[in-house]
């Protein structure tokens, strides 16, 4: 966060690199960089003759540094947008002679997403010198919940760790997908709000006692009524339940637990950082590792490997349901 704000902070200086090569695995801040120098380096008067979008699918890099090189009309400089640019990854080094001396009232801004170069080839060398490199990286799953309180909090609003740890186990780590809620979320909410798993429920249709994250807390509980309702559940709604990221989902529990019967400190804030879990929940992991004993929890594990092929229809030919019953049998005996 605290580079992209600084790249941010110069654009509006005026502060203007001549490239702009935005990559990674991250989308979210390569279109959120992109949309800003978009909208804001030039005004919408100078915009019809001086910014032009472009598809890496519709275009090469010949054709790319023909543009670049043109100069502005009627202002000061020209704002040249390469979208979807890794679709010229087999030809992306021929960059290299134009980035070597780029036209200094061009800004040229390539949106090289999931891919990243290789810097130890001369682009990336050429680029860092003379422009700008951004790499964006995939957040960890446990720091996507902290990630929502900050997008949150610089909106005046506030989320309970249930209501943030629904919207993950949900959505996933796909921030675009996840900001998209948030939006929905505080068009319809006044800000002041603090989000809660009810917000979640009746806005996005997440259930809040019906979810993977329920499902866990009953697991480690040992709450066989509990857990088999949720089953019942995600039965009846497979759609927003696959049971591929249920099998996930427990296996990082499991794993989770695991590493815990391994730490010799632990107060409850080593235990939390080392498995990387907001300190909210650790009550939780507290309770199922007294449930689990360490041979239990390689015993469950392996069970949510046999589950994982199975669900993939290998060695047998088990309805998702049925697999999920016989997975949380074995895990709950």
């Amino acid at each position: 966060m605290k580079e992209i704000n600084s790249i941010v902070s110069d654009i509006k200086k005026g502060d203007l690199k001549p490239i702009y090569f935005l990559m990674g695995e991250e989308s979210y801040y390569i279109d959120k960089l992109s949309d800003f120098i978009e909208r804001t380096v030039l005004d919408e008067a100078e915009k019809g003759f001086n910014q032009q979008v472009v598809y890496g699918r519709d275009t090469t890099v010949e054709e790319i540094v023909s543009s670049a090189k043109r100069y502005p009309m009627m202002a000061e400089r020209q704002v040249l947008i390469v979208k979807e640019a890794q679709d010229l990854s087999r030809t992306i080094e021929n960059l290299v002679s134009y980035a070597e001396n780029p036209q200094p009232t061009t800004v040229l801004v390539l949106n090289y997403k999931y891919k990243k170069l290789d810097k130890r080839k001369k682009l990336y060398k050429v680029i860092a010198k003379s422009g700008l490199i951004f790499e964006s990286k995939k957040l960890y799953e446990n720091k996507v919940s902290d990630w929502i309180g900050r997008v949150l909090s610089g909106k005046n609003f506030k989320i309970e760790p249930k209501a943030a740890q629904m919207l993950v186990e949900f959505l996933g780590t796909d921030l675009s997908k996840i900001s998209n809620e948030l939006d929905k979320l505080m068009l319809v909410l006044p800000a002041g709000t603090i989000i809660n798993p009810i917000h979640i429920e009746e806005n996005i249709g997440i259930s809040k006692d019906f979810n993977n994250f329920e499902l866990r807390k009953a697991i480690g509980e040992k709450d066989i009524v509990k857990a088999n309702r949720i089953i019942a559940y995600f039965a009846e709604n497979p759609k927003n339940n696959p049971l591929v990221m249920t099998i996930s989902l427990l296996n990082n529990f499991f794993t989770q637990l695991l590493m815990f019967h391994g730490l010799e400190d632990r107060s409850k804030n080593t235990v939390a950082k080392s498995l990387g879990v907001h300190p909210f929940f650790i009550d939780e992991y507290f309770l199922a590792v007294r449930n689990y004993p360490m041979r239990k929890v390689a015993q469950v594990i392996a069970f949510l490997r046999d589950a994982d092929v199975k669900s993939k229809g290998v060695g047998a030919n088990q309805s998702d349901e049925d697999v999920l019953k016989e997975l949380l049998f074995k895990i709950l005996h």
